[in-house]
């Protein structure tokens, strides 16, 4: 009986849609109890099966401070409504989850059997699950420094239902759509309210690198933003949204978020679109002059310098796929030369061009910031050094330079130009082949 209960859970877990009750009833314990166990110095492993946005730093309803147990990975119980067996599995061995070592879950009673009934289908046999919400747990949370600048879709849709939510603008705010192209998409449904902008408008010809100061101040001006406006961006792939949070962060708006998830997060909530479109009707004048951030974006000769310093001052990385990275493509049919920069890092990306999975949860929000800075740390890429991002053009750069402000890096800055600039330089050092971050020099 129990080699079918456990097949049938597996089945379940492959279906993507349900899950079986528990293998074994968990046992269940309080956050006391847990700080009693790892007082004892034993191995044990602690999942936060909760929302990412409250791992990350958001206080859940009626809650006072947001953020997660140290140590704990975040597996939210509702991504496995999208993974298979496979999936989760890799889920898992990403985590360095272990089956044989005692494992702890906190989250709400029904996603922590969820969740349960799936590691058990994978052998995990050591279960407790607490049931308490953290306001129970007496110990220090951590979360992530700039939590506040990756917003969840529940935050975005109390502000525009007019509501008050914790962290609310303070001057006022703008939501921006950002694709490429005509709004074609947005014209079929949008967040309500959203504005909309091409990111033909702010990027030129022929590197697709910023356009000039004075058209980038237009864009702004006639969305209404003024630098203390509060600007929170989306998108269907949040690389473009990204893009443009890193020129508005260069020009000097001094609050730029994102929505956790972009269009995704909104639409799986189930929450109300509109596909009238909307316009800003009077140009703001920024206040400031433009920019007020230089160093958010460094153009070749800047990266030049800074591949001068030692290896451990700094890192020029490449937000590109290994095959990227090693020169086996170029990623981009518009690009011909292959390789990388010569001495630049490898900072993880996705599995080409046009996607960024080594940064994103199964539901497209961003990973924890631990295993980010983790990955990083494999390539010498550390949060005290001179870091700069690159890509092709730029934008799966700025994703990542977005989510090294939100868990608190502070020199960082995109390579506008990428590999695309770069590479078109014959006189460029360049590389390619396999390495390993030992070699990087």
């Amino acid at each position: 009986m129990l080699i079918k209960t456990t097949a049938m859970a597996a089945l379940l877990l492959t279906s993507g849609t349900s899950f079986a009750a528990p293998v074994t009833s968990p046992m269940t314990a309080t956050f006391q109890q847990l700080a009693q166990q790892q007082a004892k110095k034993t191995p044990l492993q602690i999942i936060d099966c909760r929302n990412s946005n409250f791992f990350n730093g958001w206080p859940e309803a009626k809650q006072q401070q947001g953020g997660h147990i140290a140590d704990a990975v975040n597996i939210d119980a509702s991504w496995l409504k999208t993974l298979d067996t496979s999936g989760f599995q890799t889920l898992l061995r990403d985590k360095h989850l272990k089956p044989t070592l005692p494992t702890y879950l906190y989250c709400s009673a029904d996603k922590a059997q969820q969740l349960t009934s799936a590691l058990q289908a994978q052998g995990y046999q050591s279960l407790t699950t607490i049931n308490q919400s953290l306001s129970h747990y007496h110990g220090q949370l951590s979360a992530l420094p700039n939590f506040q600048q990756l917003v969840p879709a529940s935050w975005l849709h109390d502000l525009i239902d007019g509501k008050h939510p914790r962290y609310a603008p303070k001057h006022g705010y703008k939501l921006v759509e950002v694709e490429w192209g005509p709004p074609t998409k947005y014209l079929l449904d949008h967040i309500p309210g959203s504005l909309y902008v091409n990111t033909n408008t702010i990027e030129s010809k022929p590197w697709w690198n910023k356009v000039s100061n004075t058209a980038l101040t237009k864009v702004i001006a006639d969305l209404g933003i003024r630098y203390d406006t509060t600007v929170i961006l989306y998108a269907h792939n949040s690389m473009s949204a990204a893009r443009f949070a890193n020129f508005l962060m260069y020009a000097g708006v001094k609050d730029v978020r994102l929505l956790n998830g972009g269009w995704t997060a909104w639409t799986d909530a189930g929450y109300p679109t509109e596909n009238l479109p909307n316009y800003n009707k009077k140009p703001a004048a920024f206040g400031k002059t433009i920019p007020v951030n230089p160093q958010y974006i460094i153009d070749t000769a800047q990266v030049k310098s800074l591949l001068k310093k030692p290896a451990n001052q700094q890192s020029v990385v490449s937000i590109r796929t290994w095959p990227e990275y090693i020169g086996k493509t170029s990623g981009y049919d518009y690009i011909k030369p292959k390789g990388r920069i010569e001495g630049a890092k490898w900072g993880h990306a996705g599995s080409d061009s046009y996607h960024m999975q080594d940064f994103l949860n199964p539901d497209q929000t961003m990973k924890s910031g631990n295993e980010i800075a983790a990955q990083w740390a494999q390539w010498n890429i550390k949060p005290h050094q001179d870091v700069t991002f690159f890509c092709g053009t730029g934008w799966r750069a700025s994703e990542a330079f977005f989510f090294a402000h939100v868990i608190g890096w502070k020199n960082i800055s995109v390579y506008d130009g990428g590999w695309y600039q770069w590479s078109a330089n014959k006189n460029n050092p360049t590389a390619d082949g396999t390495i390993t971050p030992a070699n990087v020099h």
